[in-house]
């Protein structure tokens, strides 16, 4: 099957199809290694739905001699019943790792191990806190986070659907930077500030834009649709809809070669 055969098919999977889905790859994983059983079992089979699921999975990972598990499972549940599209945009992470990440070869293996996938669910959940005048519990879970995963977003930070973060290690997110729809990112990204500045003070990432390994894009500045950050590259200025930047500073070097780079993940730096 071609991979954009393959990049449809995932697309169109429902919430129901992917949790009926990760089920089974649960129930396989059982089977194939019996010493996991049990763990797949807490974790998965154990659920009835994906959102139950997550909030077992986010309490079991952020808690600590603090909180423990059974309160910010709490936590989670409220937020999930509140606003629905926290799993929505769960399911549209989860989808974009898989299509995206050729290391990932099912639904369960981000949602049980990879710490990008896992972050952003439970910056979500802080997301929700903060929006919910909850800031000092919000503040306390982005602390945990950065403890736990070396990732540090605040809980202000506005994260789109379809969220990629590969390795996620050393990425940092400040308070009022936006990221659109389906943006993929690599590892030592950092979306900043330019100093002391204070209020509207970081980036605005548009949707589909790719970002390299340690680029560091700073200060109130928008990434147009469609665009690639080479790796390495500090951003100081605007960049255009559907262009490639390069360099320190970074630099206008050409058109995309792709009309959705954080699909096609190539961090190349052929342009047209």
């Amino acid at each position: 099957m071609g991979s954009e055969t393959q990049s449809a098919k995932v697309i169109k999977l429902t919430t129901d199809q992917t949790w009926s889905r990760m089920r089974v790859e649960a129930a396989t994983g059982a089977a194939q290694e019996p010493v996991l059983a049990s763990f797949l079992n807490a974790t998965i089979l154990h659920h009835n739905s994906y959102a139950e699921a997550l909030s077992f999975r986010i309490a079991q990972k952020v808690s600590d001699r603090e909180m423990n598990a059974m309160l910010w499972r709490e936590v989670c549940e409220e937020a999930y019943a509140d606003d629905p599209r926290l799993v929505d945009a769960a399911l549209s992470d989860v989808h974009a790792v898989h299509e995206r990440d050729p290391a990932c070869e099912d639904y369960m293996q981000p949602f049980l191990y990879f710490k990008g996938y896992q972050a952003v669910q439970s910056q979500r959940i802080a997301n929700w806190l903060w929006r919910n005048e909850r800031k000092a519990l919000a503040l306390f879970l982005q602390s945990r986070l950065s403890e736990l995963f070396g990732i540090d977003i605040h809980p202000n930070a506005k994260l789109g659907h379809g969220l990629f973060i590969d390795h996620a290690h050393d990425i940092v997110i400040g308070e009022t930077a936006v990221v659109g729809e389906n943006v993929s990112m690599l590892h030592g990204v950092t979306l900043g500030g330019t100093g002391k500045d204070s209020e509207d003070r970081h980036p605005k990432v548009g949707n589909g834009v790719l970002i390299g390994a340690g680029a560091k894009i700073l200060g109130n500045i928008k990434v147009g649709d469609n665009a690639k950050i080479a790796s390495g590259s500090v951003v100081l200025d605007e960049v255009p809809t559907g262009c490639t930047v390069a360099g320190i500073p970074a630099k206008v070097v050409g058109k995309c070669n792709s009309k959705e780079p954080s699909r096609e993940m190539d961090h190349g730096l052929w342009v047209i």
